[in-house]
């Protein structure tokens, strides 16, 4: 068994034996020549050491011992004894039970902590401290100690330092314990921790290479797929301007919103260009960053600033502002020929024969309203269908007439084209409509209407007025020419 468990333990099952060297028998009972079983001080008291001493201290519960011949009063306590108080306090830590952790503390105990400016002076008020720090899951050490004892009192002060098992940092401050014995049991009467002050003077220190590692703590946090644990990242005072939403996040509850949504993506990130600027306890990295969707396999740049604060002794983000590639929202230039052209990836997925290589023509969201069928297609599925049954015919097309038009990111070419179904050396004209959107870096196929043309059915139709007056307009030209 671990001394964290026996300490622990022992110090609820056994009362005023579980941590008091003299306990139950009067001073003229028993004398026992060596109660204390530590060796002299010499730096932190072993997990051995102690299952020890609290084995000797509840089997043997004498109240009087003699060390080298001399009678030591039955409240008092060695050096080694004081420290070993440390070891049990931070074995409680060690549970994550901050009853356990406050119920160290004397009934009128005073804790001033180190991260919260509010003085701690009853069970509930120290407990409610180490329901927030104990997410942390610290675990101490004492640096530099220095021991006093008194009569029915101890102190140890001096500096400790923690590690966050929750975040791998190590954090330094100073303390002070004041010990007293309650109802036989020794109590932490006052406890006062403090940061280190040339550390508040100077600012917390941070170098380049771990402000860019903080982004990994926040990439970490998405891989767990747990929008508290990313919202947890942030600043009391965080604030989040995201990528896909207008709506500023400003607290816990609406951050977490939004990673609710966006972790279905499962993003991962990766820093592609990093700026890096180092304050007094704060720090600035600013960059792009570049976001793989282990749903869609989707990659998605976007820049990015993080500022961070060092709060309740960890760093995190007080503001995080990312947008979108600014280049990436204007137009994707093309010309007119390019439109153009674009039949001529259609007609050559038409070569292969291959349904599914036309179907990846158009875009996710198409629509094809074809040639000779009823039925519009509005899937991959559907229009992959239809082109099982069209390219039987072998079909190769040609533009006959092309009207082109651009707009932001889309383009249209409609116009007449002309089937040669290789097949049966058929030829078959129809009147087509293109749309084209960009779509993952290359233009596809939003919208495709294929027409027979229809004069062949209900006859000529009358000429556009238009094609009359252009007509009437020739003339007179030629006509003024001539005279």
């Amino acid at each position: 068994m671990k001394f964290s468990s026996i300490a622990v333990t022992l110090s609820f099952l056994y009362g005023a034996n579980a941590f008091t060297p003299n306990a139950r028998l009067g001073p003229s009972t028993s004398t026992i020549s060596k109660v204390n079983v530590f060796a002299p001080i010499a730096g932190r008291t072993s997990s051995a050491d102690l299952s020890l001493y609290m084995a000797n201290a509840v089997k043997e519960g004498q109240s009087v011992k003699k060390v080298n011949g001399s009678t030591v009063s039955e409240d008092s306590i060695s050096e080694k004894e004081v420290r070993a108080l440390f070891e049990l306090w931070n074995s409680a830590l060690a549970t994550g039970d901050s009853r356990i952790v406050a119920s160290r503390y004397a009934k009128e105990g005073v804790l001033l902590p180190t991260v919260s400016d509010q003085p701690r002076t009853n069970y509930e008020s120290i407990k409610d401290y180490f329901d927030s720090f104990l997410l942390k899951k610290p675990q101490g050490k004492i640096i530099d100690g220095n021991i006093h004892i008194g009569d029915g009192w101890a102190s140890d002060s001096g500096i400790y330092e923690f590690t966050m098992g929750a975040t791998g940092d190590k954090v330094k401050a100073r303390y002070t314990y004041n010990y007293i014995k309650e109802n036989g049991v020794w109590k932490i009467q006052h406890h006062h921790s403090s940061v280190m002050p040339e550390e508040i003077a100077l600012g917390k220190a941070i170098t380049e290479d771990e402000v860019r590692g903080l982004f990994s703590l926040w990439n970490n946090a998405l891989a767990t797929l747990d929008p508290k644990k990313v919202a947890s990242r942030y600043a009391k005072k965080g604030v989040l301007l995201p990528t896909v939403s207008d709506i500023p996040r400003t607290d816990f509850t609406s951050i977490e919103d939004y990673f609710v949504n966006f972790l279905k993506l499962k993003p991962q990130g990766e820093i592609l260009e990093s700026y890096v600027t180092i304050g007094k306890n704060w720090c600035q990295d600013a960059g792009i960053y570049e976001f793989t969707m282990g749903a869609t396999g989707k990659k998605v740049k976007g820049r990015y600033s993080f500022i961070y604060v060092y709060e309740d002794g960890e760093w995190k983000i007080s503001h995080h502002h990312s947008s979108v590639m600014p280049e990436g929202t204007m137009p994707k230039a093309i010309s007119e020929e390019e439109v153009k052209n674009l039949f001529q990836l259609w007609n050559g997925a038409l070569a292969t024969l291959d349904p599914d290589a036309v179907a990846k023509r158009y875009a996710k969201n198409a629509v094809l309203l074809p040639t000779v069928s009823d039925v519009p297609r509005t899937d991959y599925g559907l229009i992959k269908d239809y082109f099982v049954g069209f390219l039987q015919k072998k079909p190769q097309g040609e533009i006959l007439e092309s009207n082109v038009i651009i707009g932001h990111n889309w383009c249209q070419d409609a116009g007449i084209y002309e089937f040669t179904m290789g097949a049966t050396g058929d030829k078959v004209k129809g009147r087509y409509s293109f749309v084209y959107v960009y779509e993952d870096g290359e233009w596809k196929i939003a919208h495709h209407h294929s027409s027979v043309m229809p004069e062949a059915f209900l006859g000529p139709a009358p000429k556009p007025a238009v094609e009359k007056m252009v007509k009437e307009k020739i003339m007179d030209e030629v006509e003024s020419v001539v005279a």
